[in-house]
């Protein structure tokens, strides 16, 4: 796995995720408690998140933080 691909990961398949939802990335990123342009940097796969960012991002939505790492994860 190259360096910084998970990363990428997370923010495609949090990318997918919201549009599934049928949320802009303002609304998103409002909910989850960041700032929108911040939001926009992890869906990018441009920021370096900890591993404790990503189990909050994903606790706050109720997802599975590996399954948001499987680079086969399909939005439902």
């Amino acid at each position: 796995m190259a360096e910084g691909e998970l990363q990428h990961i997370f923010g495609r398949n949090l990318r997918a995720y919201r549009q599934s939802k049928g949320l802009s990335q303002e609304q998103f990123a409002d909910f989850v408690g960041v700032h929108r342009t911040y939001m926009g940097g992890i869906e990018r796969g441009k920021r370096n998140l900890t591993l404790v960012s990503v189990e909050r991002i994903c606790e706050q939505l109720g997802l599975n933080p590996l399954e948001m790492l499987d680079k086969h994860y399909k939005a439902e």
